[in-house]
């Protein structure tokens, strides 16, 4: 018999990992809905010729393409199956692909739908997407994206929103070192002006991407052998490399981009993005100007965002930037302005986990457990499990006639908070016995006085979360 496996990358969420998921997606589904974003979702799979050429050459290689339905092969031109090219192939059997990411469907649903919505338009979408990359720690193929975007103005408020969004977002799961990381790809245009490579930014942003990933030296050899002037890479890392805080780098690079008109425009963005920040009462701590962030996705055009977790073993764990030519990829007359980020709930999840911060009782979904002694104090359970259900209190009926130390365990293993113990005795009394199990502690309370302390324990617990 051919052993049972998921696909490489892909992963079950049981109980009490979908409880601390849940955790995450609702602590940030709050912080984007207090900014005023409204829900969006998008079907998990496009067609092909929405997907490709988005990403960049990289991005499309990781495109999952979905085959035809029925014989896929039945349309497929003979030189092409002769030719073993999946290039060459793909658009004969493949029509559609799963989504790599939320903002390409999101720019799609906006041209698609542009006389319906108010714009700016803000939205935020929860979702799976879909990448064909090498399993490894951080790294999935099936993922969870938060995405909250804005589309229809260029003001750079949204940008200085996204960083308070991000800081309200960690400050709600509980996260309190980390860094949010800022550059402008006109910035990087800039460098590329300096050291003579005007119109091979593309290459030139993949690459200085890659920088953490595989060193300086790496990606000398990779700018060489994509025809880069090895004379001028002294000069650019130069400033790749600089040291300082936000306002020696501002100064920085007021030096060195003076004959840049769009390495200026990105110098001006970034300091009225970092003016707006101290306007809204936020101080840009957290937040550093790292002259070496690119963000490999080509449709990137202004701020761009990264933000990493400090002293755990996990990648970034948020990004995103400015895109302001995304829309018209779909309709040259819909040029639309946008700019937004993402979390990765799957990162972030391996983050708390390391960090053993996600709450005490994430993963409690019962509060108490009811339980009976004998059958005739069964019918009795149930009204008293539904008197707490009419108070939105959680509460499970143990359903089987078990010895009472078998229900007891059964609790402490699902690590309920409560049991209340129901036999002839608070079958006569109307009081019920009601024991801690944190505590051990067992008390006598009527209904009502039950009631109040178990609502007491759920807002504490509420405020805490």
């Amino acid at each position: 018999m051919e052993k049972i496996a998921l696909p490489k990358g892909t992963r079950d969420f049981g109980p009490e990992q979908m409880a601390k998921r849940q955790f995450i997606i609702d602590s940030i589904k709050k912080v984007f809905q207090k900014y005023g974003f409204q829900p969006l979702e998008t079907p998990a799979m496009e067609n092909l010729s929405t997907l490709t050429g988005k990403y960049g050459e990289e991005g499309d290689q990781l495109l999952f393409k979905i085959l035809n339905s029925g014989d896929f092969l039945k349309d497929a031109s003979q030189p092409n199956l002769e030719a073993r090219n999946s290039k060459l192939l793909t658009p004969d059997i493949s029509e559609k692909g799963l989504r790599y990411d939320l903002t390409v469907p999101f720019a799609r649903y906006v041209v698609m739908n542009r006389h319906e919505i108010v714009f700016p338009f803000r939205r935020y979408q929860i979702q799976p997407v879909w990448r064909a990359d090498r399993p490894q720690k951080g790294r999935y193929r099936e993922f969870y994206q938060c995405d909250a975007d804005v589309v229809g103005t260029d003001s750079l408020v949204c940008e200085a929103e996204i960083i308070l969004m991000i800081k309200d977002s960690f400050k709600s799961l509980g996260i309190n070192d980390y860094t949010i990381k800022i550059n402008h790809r006109d910035i990087l245009s800039g460098l590329a002006e300096m050291i003579g490579a005007t119109g091979n930014e593309s290459s030139l942003f993949v690459a200085i991407d890659k920088l953490d990933k595989i060193g300086e030296e790496k990606v000398k050899e990779e700018l060489k052998a994509r025809g880069f002037n090895e004379s001028s890479l002294p000069v650019l890392f130069e400033t790749l490399n600089f040291q300082g805080n936000i306002q020696q780098k501002v100064e920085w690079l007021s030096k060195k981009m003076t004959s840049s008109e769009k390495g200026k425009k990105g110098l001006n963005d970034l300091t009225t993005v970092f003016s707006l920040l101290q306007t809204f009462g936020s101080t840009d701590e957290h937040v550093e100007l790292d002259l070496a962030l690119a963000r490999g996705l080509s449709y990137y055009t202004g701020c761009i965002f990264e933000v990493k977790i400090n002293h755990v073993a996990i990648g970034s764990v948020s990004g995103g930037g400015r895109y302001d030519n995304l829309t018209a990829v779909f309709d040259a007359k819909e040029k639309s302005s946008g700019v937004g980020f993402s979390f990765g709930i799957d990162r972030l999840y391996d983050a708390l986990e390391e960090l053993n911060a996600f709450p005490k009782n994430t993963t409690t979904s019962t509060t108490v457990l009811i339980t009976h002694l004998d059958e005739g104090s069964f019918p009795f359970a149930l009204k008293i499990g539904q008197a707490f259900r009419e108070k939105e209190i959680c509460c499970e009926i143990y359903p089987d006639r078990l010895k009472i130390k078998k229900q007891m365990e059964y609790a402490d293993r699902k690590k309920i908070p409560f049991v209340v113990v129901v036999g002839p005795e608070e079958v006569q009394s109307g009081l019920l016995t009601v024991k801690n199990m944190e505590t051990g502690n067992q008390s006598k309370l009527s209904l009502d006085e039950v009631v109040a302390m178990i609502l007491d324990f759920n807002s504490k617990i509420f405020k805490h979360k």
